[in-house]
């Protein structure tokens, strides 16, 4: 599979890059024709930096206390609140990152510890990928729970633009990956073509189907 891996730059940085690897995957919720690694921007300071530079553009202008970090996306979480807290309207504000928890119900949890960095804050939701939306939608519950006040959502790469009437700014999108295509597993032509599932894929990375 690893054979197949191409390298997609940012058009704004070129210094930020996926790979992706076209195939049939599987994630929990749905069917894609392609595996978009981003462990280079989770994991490595210098692409974080650069990618979290990238997307601090886009809440330059919004007040943010709190980032919600999901699916190992704190590297760059870190360097995006040091970027906001940098310049502009956040200026000098100490942005706090925070993961939440899930608990046996799967569900998304804070502790006490770590609510008084939701209660009433203005948050981002940060997430490496956004393929049907889902994730960031039990996050909003999560939020609301804890009387948070969501004022953004950032992702590394996004099938969606916008979520809960807020837009989902992102690194990449599917007009990088040519004919991207999401879909249910009962709508999946690569099913019903009888193509195989090469790997089966979440925010950790994948694995391979023999």
């Amino acid at each position: 599979m690893e054979n197949r891996l191409q390298e997609i730059k940012s058009s704004k940085n070129r210094n930020v890059k996926i790979g992706v690897i076209p195939g049939h995957f599987a994630t929990n919720h749905s069917h894609v024709n392609y595996y978009v690694d981003m462990t280079s921007i989770k994991t490595g300071t210098h692409m974080a930096r650069a990618a979290a530079e990238e997307l601090a553009v886009c809440f330059s202008s919004k007040q943010v206390e709190t980032i919600i970090c999901l699916e190992g996306t704190e590297v760059l979480g870190a360097y995006l609140a040091m970027e906001l807290a940098g310049s502009g309207i956040n200026r000098g504000t100490d942005i706090k990152i925070v993961t939440p928890e899930l608990n046996a119900n799967n569900q998304l949890i804070f502790r006490d510890n770590t609510q008084k960095m939701i209660w009433g804050k203005q948050v981002v939701v940060l997430v490496a990928s956004a393929s049907t939306g889902k994730t960031i939608a039990r996050t909003v519950d999560c939020l609301k729970y804890y009387n948070g006040q969501l004022t953004g959502i950032a992702a590394i790469f996004s099938a969606i633009t916008e979520a809960h009437g807020i837009r989902v700014d992102s690194i990449f999108s599917p007009d990088d990956l040519p004919n991207y295509e999401n879909c249910s597993a009962e709508q999946c032509k690569m099913c019903q073509k009888g193509v195989r599932v090469d790997a089966l894929i979440n925010s950790y990375g994948y694995s391979k189907l023999v």
